[in-house]
């Protein structure tokens, strides 16, 4: 889609929850980003966003109309629960719109697969809005895992965990809106997993040798929690928790021959590192991002979408694949409702 000017790009979001608000603020952070339209099917919902997210004396585009929206701007990022996601890349992708999708991009590798494949097919961008991969703490802490800082990689452990009241009404408990902890905040510990893994292996990440999994499933059917314990070649492990039953300091370590690597509290939203040896205080580096985080991965989809890419380098298709199969996997594990 041609921009209408090299120092604006248009960006429309589809599904102005609570999620959209984020990304809408984090726009006021990216050079030549702004916010041009909104597609919801309540319209009196888009208008609110809208109001909200306006900027001064500028009127957005609010439509019931999908084909308006992706017609109007430069990309689209996409934020509707789960199981509405894939309709709407497939849409975005069949007009030729570049995509920023929240994760799960989709609910399974196979999915996901096909959507790649169109992404090919039509030259139009994908990413999937992963966006710890762009926070300035990771790209500190990489760094000292590539430089061997903690020696030895041993081990992951790993929680994200909140206590969420029960409705079944609601997309974090309704199957019909692919609730489930896996799928919304255990990718993070996926993604945290393969990311530290990747830092001390040249890119890649080797696949695990034996999982196993124990979920607990609330009445509606979806994994109220999450316990796993993946097995890599050489004998590291990954262990992590998942799930809307409990509270948790959601920390994140990766454990070295010579030291800890941690983020110390919410790994998914960290701002600084720590650095732990035997017999030492922590050493503590803050790494906060520019605005409210959401700006590392607006920037990288646009920068890409700028220069005529169909995937990020940094949050590639094959990655979002790879975090799908994965899932697949667990959830297999899963008990039957």
């Amino acid at each position: 889609m041609p921009q209408d000017n090299q120092d604006h790009f248009r960006w429309g979001v589809i599904g102005p929850g609570n999620i959209a608000k984020r990304f809408a603020a984090a726009l006021a952070a990216v050079p030549g980003a702004r916010l041009a339209g909104v597609f919801a099917r309540d319209v009196a919902k888009g208008q609110a966003f809208a109001d909200r997210w306006a900027r001064p004396g500028e009127a957005l585009r609010v439509t019931t109309q999908l084909d308006e929206l992706l017609a109007a701007v430069d990309a689209v990022y996409i934020a509707t629960p789960h199981s509405h996601h894939a309709e709407y890349v497939r849409a975005a992708l069949l007009a030729g719109t570049p995509v920023l999708c929240e994760k799960p991009l989709v609910t399974t590798r196979a999915q996901g697969q096909q959507l790649v494949d169109l992404s090919r097919e039509r030259g139009a961008f994908l990413m999937e809005a992963l966006w710890t991969r762009f926070l300035p703490a990771y790209e500190l802490a990489g760094r000292w895992l590539r430089e061997g800082a903690i020696g030895q990689l041993r081990a992951i452990r790993s929680t994200f965990c909140f206590p969420a009241r029960y409705d079944p009404q609601h997309r974090t408990w309704n199957p019909a809106l692919a609730g489930g902890s896996l799928w919304d905040i255990g990718i993070y510990n996926l993604a945290a997993t393969r990311w530290a893994l990747q830092q001390v292996n040249g890119g890649e990440c080797p696949e695990p040798v034996a999982m196993d999994v124990h979920a607990v499933l609330a009445p509606t059917g979806v994994d109220a929690s999450v316990d796993a314990m993946l097995h890599f070649p050489g004998g590291i492990t990954s262990q992590f928790r998942c799930g809307f039953d409990a509270a948790s300091g959601n920390a994140f370590e990766a454990l070295g021959s010579e030291a800890c690597l941690r983020f110390p509290n919410s790994f998914s939203q960290a701002q600084s590192v720590e650095l732990i040896r035997r017999g030492q205080a922590p050493e503590r580096t803050e790494a906060p991002y520019a605005l409210n985080g959401f700006e590392g991965e607006i920037a990288e989809a646009q920068a890409c979408i700028r220069a005529g890419l169909v995937e990020s380098p940094r949050m590639p298709h094959a990655e979002s694949l790879a975090l799908l199969g994965w899932m697949d996997a667990i959830r297999a594990r899963f008990p039957v409702p």
